[in-house]
């Protein structure tokens, strides 16, 4: 209950924060919208912590190599589709490629998402919970089986130590 109570105060306050205000009704009004988010959001915000994961110590100490990937396959993927827009590289073969979740938790996925719509040529189209797949449509789909190892090596060499 405690945890519920600060981030309702603290939700409101950011949003009093930002309409600089204190009038009683302002303050009414940032309650009832920080109840609404928080029960909209209740099962992220207020999800039970995985014990398994990797400490935070060990997080931290990842997140620089994770970055500079990201970094790395935006570059890659400006690269690539600069080719193909400057008409220096046919387009070959875009399409929609289905890459398993695997091992990954919800926060995964969604950071797994979020990086691969990052670089230029790929983007999210869904994430299929029932068949445990997450859907990009690439700029070369050619052969979907590299799409999917290039998913898979960039999770289990940068992405699991920092977002599991």
């Amino acid at each position: 209950m405690t945890r519920v109570g600060v981030s309702l105060v603290a939700v409101a306050c950011v949003y009093l924060l930002m309409l600089a205000s204190l009038d009683p009704l302002d303050v009414a009004a940032a309650v009832v919208v920080a109840a609404a988010i928080l029960g909209g959001f209740r099962s992220f915000v207020f999800a039970e912590p995985r014990r398994d994961g990797p400490s935070l110590l060990r997080r931290v100490a990842g997140f620089p190599a994770f970055a500079a990937a990201i970094v790395r396959d935006i570059v890659v993927g400006t690269w690539e589709v600069a080719l193909v827009v400057l008409h220096l590289r046919p387009l070959r073969a875009p399409g929609i490629v289905a890459i398993p979740l695997g091992e990954r938790t919800r926060t995964g996925v969604a950071v797994g998402a979020f990086v691969a719509t990052l670089s230029p040529g790929e983007f999210l189209v869904d994430v299929d919970e029932a068949r445990r797949v997450m859907l990009l449509h690439v700029i070369d789909a050619s052969d979907p089986d590299e799409v999917r190892r290039k998913h898979d090596r960039f999770y289990e060499r940068f992405q699991r130590k920092v977002f599991p």
